[in-house]
């Protein structure tokens, strides 16, 4: 009986050798990781508690994992493939994200494990953003990266064959991986020959840098990969003194005792040489190192007042914004009692229940001391936030490019099926939790 190698496991391998591919191309980043890995170290000595000793173990190891990488896609065609591809590493397509209001030409979505098990794995995520062209003001540029792109193949022909193998037999072996993960590596490298001349280059680049960025080149260079933090701030303060320049302020919520959704932060992207099609060369500027700090999920009540606050007015970019969310509670038990995040419920240990509690009880069971409720981490990403990464790493001018609409039916009609709803898979978490503590009695 053939023996296959689990998502999981791919996806891993994956994830681990892009990590080390990206450390080689970009040196900033490893220095990057052993700033993380200092303040994470720092800050598990000074909050012991911060994971529960059942969950310690599995915890630290997704913190060590724990990275999500960003890619830049031109044709439909390539994201179809790149969603069969993600496939095989047990990788789904969850929620649409429309970039254009911020004046960003793309839009996109995010690929990642969706179970409890896969996260708890690797919860690896790539966001996948595919180019607008519809919103290149230029009618003759508009062509002309049209046909660029038409003759671009992003995937080499064993790639192309282990994906449809791996379809076909519903996984693949383990020398059939290894070689899948080899082969998937290049399509994210980079390529400092540029496949267009340096006038098209420059054209592009008066369009939109992002532009420039994805038609430029022979493949969806990786643009950053991230690790996960405990305290973005001390990072954001730490960098400096590793000679590596930050980005002005850190994207999301303000920081809060109970920290929600989700802040990032970055080094600024990279400039570096490349070689024109007509033997000219240039710099190009794109790549860069980010952070995350990821907090609680948010239910769409939740989600519906921290868009409210962040939309509202501030006397200055972080103290007004710590302002706005002083009406965002910061403590669990109100953050639960008003249906704000989601959480993960466990039995504790040696706690009994009688046969008639019920769900309705709940909060009750909580108090006691019988329940525990965990926060369910958002494994997802914030339109505004990705956006204000871009921006500052692309330089901040909007280019000549139109302000569109989320158009998220001709997004999945490239990709070849519906994005997932995020907010229904964090709800299956719950539930899951919940039907584990009282469907048993």
């Amino acid at each position: 009986m053939t023996q296959f190698i689990s998502p999981d496991a791919i996806r891993d391998a994956f994830s681990k050798a892009m990590s080390l591919m990206y450390q080689q191309e970009v040196p900033q980043y490893r220095t990057l990781l052993q700033i993380v890995k200092e303040v994470n170290t720092r800050y598990l000595q000074t909050h012991p508690d911060t994971f529960a000793d059942d969950d310690n173990a599995r915890e630290l190891n997704r913190l060590e994992v724990e990275r999500h990488g960003a890619i830049r896609l031109g044709k439909a065609e390539e994201l179809m493939t790149m969603r069969r591809l993600f496939a095989v590493m047990g990788m789904y397509p969850v929620s649409y994200y429309d970039l254009s209001a911020a004046g960003v030409p793309v839009h996109a979505t995010a690929f990642r494990p969706v179970d409890e098990r896969s996260l708890q794995y690797n919860p690896f995520r790539v966001f996948t953003s595919l180019l607008r062209l519809e919103l290149i003001d230029d009618a003759a540029l508009k062509q002309k990266v049209s046909q660029i792109l038409e003759r671009r193949t992003i995937f080499t022909p064993r790639l192309l064959e282990l994906i449809e193998t791996g379809e076909g037999q519903q996984g693949l072996t383990a020398d059939q991986a290894e070689t899948f993960v080899a082969e998937a590596l290049k399509t994210f490298q980079w390529h400092s020959e540029a496949q267009v001349d340096v006038a098209t280059y420059q054209s592009l680049l008066d369009q939109h840098r992002l532009i420039a960025d994805v038609v430029s080149f022979k493949g969806p260079h990786i643009n950053h990969l991230t690790p996960r933090t405990l305290d973005i701030d001390a990072v954001q303060q730490l960098m400096p003194a590793y000679q590596i320049v930050p980005k002005e302020s850190i994207e999301g919520p303000p920081p809060r005792r109970v920290p929600v959704l989700l802040r990032q932060t970055s080094f600024k992207a990279l400039s570096e040489n490349i070689t024109f099609t007509d033997n000219s060369e240039g710099r190009h500027t794109a790549r860069f190192g980010e952070i995350e700090q990821r907090g609680l999920a948010l239910t769409p009540a939740g989600r519906a007042l921290y868009d409210r606050l962040l939309q509202q007015p501030t006397g200055e970019k972080v103290g007004g914004l710590t302002a706005n969310f002083a009406a965002f509670p910061d403590d669990e038990h109100e953050l639960r009692r008003q249906k704000l995040g989601y959480f993960r419920y466990q039995l504790l240990p040696g706690a009994t229940l009688p046969p008639q509690a019920s769900r309705e009880q709940l909060d009750n069971l909580v108090v006691q001391g019988k329940i525990k409720a965990r926060p369910i981490v958002y494994e997802d990403f914030l339109p505004v936030s990705a956006a204000g990464i871009f921006q500052s790493n692309l330089g901040s001018e909007r280019g000549a490019v139109g302000k569109g609409n989320p158009n998220q039916a001709a997004f999945e009609q490239a990709l070849g099926c519906p994005v997932i709803n995020e907010f229904a898979l964090y709800q299956q978490l719950e539930d899951a939790s919940l039907a584990a503590i009282f469907d048993r009695l």
